[in-house]
C-alpha cells in the first residue's frame, strides 16, 4: 500500500527543545554544589555582567513573567545573591542586584556555560554558529 503522506523533516523546535533539556542536565550536574535551581542558574548568569535589571528586563532576559520570577527572585535574596531595590528615578521599578556572594556565584555558572559551549562547538564551524544563532533570535522574536 502506497502513502501519499510527505515524509517528515525533523522539527528543529523539538531538537531544541532537547538541546536544551540536555544542557540544563549537565549544567545541573556541573554547578551540583552551588545547591541552585535550573531557574536560579539562569537568572544569575544573566545578571553575571554586573549590570543590574528590573524584574521585567531580567524576565524578558530569562524567558518568564515576572510573577514566574519573583519565586526564583525570593529564594536567591533569601541565600544572599541578590538584592531587590528601588530603581533611581522610578520608585515603581525593582531593580534586581548581585551581591557580592552572588556575583562569585555568577562568575562561576558564567565559566561553567563558557567552558561547556567551548566543548560542544569544538567541532562546528564559525559559520555554522552564527547561523545558529540567527535562528536562535527568529526564534526568541517569534514567541516574543
Amino acid at each position: 500500500m502506497k502513502s501519499d503522506s510527505v515524509p517528515m523533516v525533523p522539527s528543529a523546535l523539538l531538537a531544541l527543545q532537547r538541546a536544551t533539556h540536555t544542557t540544563l542536565h549537565v549544567l545541573a550536574a556541573e554547578l551540583v554544589d552551588l545547591d541552585l535551581t535550573a531557574s536560579e542558574i539562569n537568572a544569575l548568569a544573566n545578571l553575571a555582567d554586573g549590570n543590574g535589571r528590573t524584574v521585567s528586563q531580567l524576565g524578558a532576559a530569562v524567558g518568564a513573567r515576572p510573577t514566574t520570577l519573583t519565586s526564583v527572585l525570593d529564594r536567591l535574596e533569601r541565600r544572599g545573591h541578590i538584592t531587590r531595590g528601588t530603581r533611581a528615578g522610578d520608585r515603581r521599578s525593582v531593580l534586581v542586584e548581585l551581591t557580592p556572594s552572588g556575583r562569585l556565584t555568577a562568575a562561576t555558572i558564567r565559566q561553567t556555560l563558557s567552558e561547556l559551549e567551548q566543548r560542544v562547538l569544538a567541532g562546528v564551524s564559525p559559520e555554522a554558529v552564527e547561523g545558529f544563532r540567527t535562528v536562535l533570535e527568529a526564534m526568541t522574536k517569534v514567541s516574543a
